[in-house]
């Protein structure tokens, strides 16, 4: 089988060397379709005698130079991310037409992947019941049945199949699959040592779930991937691996190689252990869980998958699909945590065409957590805001656990959590520590250490004034108009609120957030004045009083940087617009004023000025 790579922006070339390194694939090419490849990458995929494509003449020249004839079958799998644009050329265009390509397979056959997922299956099975086996008869059993991968039944979890009369066949999966693939001998081999791995999705809350767990799973010393860097623990004392990593699936490989090489600190480079990919990632492990935070889906290799929310049904991949799909993903982990309206509203409601997932399977595997549903698996019954401290009282039934117990108690947490989103994100770290069988004291201590996240939601003073901070590379209105609400009674409060753009690759949309504030300063200005109205009368009963808070200041805003003075353009109400963050900061300091920041950007970015 032949491989062809897309993207290599977003860790496709970790991806195209991993499966050279895995040896069961004839020839890879590597399409960089963003034209982003680097000199080093590039060297390094030459080595590997991985073929670099750049363009769609390439494209073309690829498939027209198969060597397809009647008698000869060709299989080719491409890999491609889940938000790519890039769509398999119909064969059809190439050899002159002489190729006579059937129909596209719209009803994909259940048989494609039986081979690879009964090895994987029947060797999880094996590893449960006899884990007090000898360790090395466990890796033959692992070595053999990854020799004994049958390179044409990849994985089911792909988009579609092109199968042509005279011999030539596509599969395509995506990113994620590919990911799981490489690390297929790692995650057995973690399989002997009960290390649990947690995948983290979502459209919102994913950074603070997982830095939730981190608290929670501290004591096992985790290996952790999230969008503030990647780092693992040890007795406590945090090492880090690298700062500015991305969340794509390719960097949940490259953590695991860092990891490495920490542990054996002789050993060569990070390109070396690359390129012995095979061989050494499976020996003198020493974190004992592992926690990866990934976009638009996961890869499967997680004994549980969180899906945190779907706030957002986003469009990705030139509006030809969208969040709720590529997040689809997370129920190929064998327990998935779930917030409650987002399994009713995307995955299970009877608008759901026939490409949805299966019902029965869902529900069989799904954990609900809901700060609102009391069908959910896990409920806040009663919740106790505050700026530094929330107390939760959460209630909790039937949790399906990782070693297939069903549960069901209560606890009480104190944590930090100003705001309902944020409780919501408490919930969503609880079920998935419950669903990991922990204990209730773990889950207690662990969330009673979580103090925000510096640089995402956190506190801090300055000067006497209380600054809350909501910075967030993936802030949009939902996220926002949360964020206001927090504050609806705090008083002596100016929110800031601007940011940058080209974070992500999902913009913000200025207009929406536009009419959000104009609703709030409409709203807050009819407000005020029935508060002045009531004044005036209570002025002539009793004398002279203080009438209060000036309309216009009842809801302070200031827009900064290149957002807020886009968002700025667009509003009807007149706002101050200061374009540098931290002079919008000092002067409501100055004015002796407590502070709601709301920037998009990564804490770095804000950080540097």
């Amino acid at each position: 089988m032949d491989v062809l790579v897309i993207d290599l922006t977003h860790g496709g070339v970790k991806i195209a060397i991993g499966l050279k390194k895995l040896g069961v694939f004839n020839n890879i090419a590597a399409y960089d379709i963003y034209n982003t490849l680097k000199e080093e990458e590039a060297s390094l995929l030459e080595f590997h005698n991985i073929n670099v494509i750049n363009n769609q003449n390439d494209v073309n020249s690829y498939f027209n130079n198969l060597n397809i004839s009647n008698s000869n079958n060709i299989n080719i799998l491409i890999v491609n991310p889940i938000h790519s644009p890039f769509k398999v050329p119909n064969i059809n265009n190439f050899k002159n037409n002489t190729i006579n390509n059937n129909n596209i397979n719209n009803n994909i056959n259940n048989n494609i992947n039986n081979t690879i997922n009964n090895t994987i299956n029947n060797i999880k099975n094996n590893i449960k019941s006899n884990i007090n086996n000898n360790i090395s008869s466990i890796n033959n059993n692992i070595n053999n049945s990854i020799n004994n991968i049958d390179i044409h039944n990849i994985h089911d979890n792909y988009n579609y199949n092109h199968n042509d009369s005279v011999g030539i066949s596509i599969n395509e999966i995506t990113h994620h699959k590919a990911v799981e693939l490489i690390l297929n001998k790692w995650k057995r081999y973690i399989a002997t040592k009960n290390i649990p791995v947690v995948e983290v999705t979502g459209v919102k809350g994913k950074t603070s779930v997982v830095a939730m767990l981190k608290e929670i799973l501290l004591k096992k010393d985790p290996l952790v991937l999230s969008s503030l860097g990647s780092c693992f623990y040890k007795k406590g004392k945090k090492i880090t691996l690298k700062k500015n990593i991305s969340i794509t699936p390719a960097s949940i490989l490259e953590t695991i190689i860092m990891a490495k090489k920490v542990d054996n600190p002789d050993c060569v480079t990070i390109d070396d252990l690359i390129n012995n990919l095979s061989t050494d990632l499976c020996n003198d492990i020493e974190y004992g869980a592992c926690i990866f935070e990934s976009s638009l889906g996961v890869t499967g290799l997680g004994d549980v998958g969180v899906l945190t929310n779907l706030v957002e049904n986003y469009p990705i991949a030139k509006n030809t699909s969208n969040a709720k799909n590529a997040k689809k993903q997370v129920f190929d982990c064998d327990i998935v945590v779930i917030e409650k309206e987002t399994l009713d509203d995307y995955y299970i409601g009877s608008e759901h065409d026939g490409n949805d997932y299966n019902f029965k399977n869902i529900l069989s595997k799904s954990n609900t957590f809901s700060l609102y549903n009391d069908s959910s698996n896990v409920i806040a019954d009663r919740v106790n805001y505050g700026l530094n401290n929330t107390s939760i009282e959460i209630s909790y039934k039937n949790i399906k656990t990782i070693s297939g117990e069903n549960i069901s108690g209560s606890l009480s947490i104190d944590t930090f959590a100003p705001g309902k989103h944020h409780v919501s994100n408490v919930l969503c770290a609880v079920t998935v520590s419950l669903s990991l069988g922990l204990s209730l004291d773990d889950i207690k201590d662990g969330l009673a250490n979580f103090n925000g996240i510096k640089g995402r939601t956190s506190l801090k003073k300055e000067n006497g004034s209380i600054i809350i901070e909501e910075i967030n590379p993936g802030i949009n209105t939902k996220a926002i108009e949360s964020s206001i609400k927090m504050i609806n009674d705090l008083n002596d409060y100016t929110i800031i609120l601007g940011g940058k753009y080209g974070v992500t690759c999902e913009e913000i949309d200025e207009n929406s957030v536009a009419t959000l504030l104009d609703n709030f300063l409409d709203k807050s200005k009819i407000t005020n004045k029935a508060e002045m109205n009531k004044a005036e009368m209570d002025k002539d009963e009793m004398g002279e009083v203080e009438i209060g808070k000036d309309t216009d200041n009842w809801f302070d805003l200031i827009l900064t940087d290149d957002l807020g003075i886009e968002i700025e353009k667009k509003m009807s109400n007149n706002v101050e617009v200061i374009k540098d963050p931290i002079k919008a900061q000092k002067k409501i300091i100055s004015n002796n004023k407590n502070i709601l920041f709301i920037y998009r950007s990564n804490y770095s970015q804000i950080n540097k000025r």
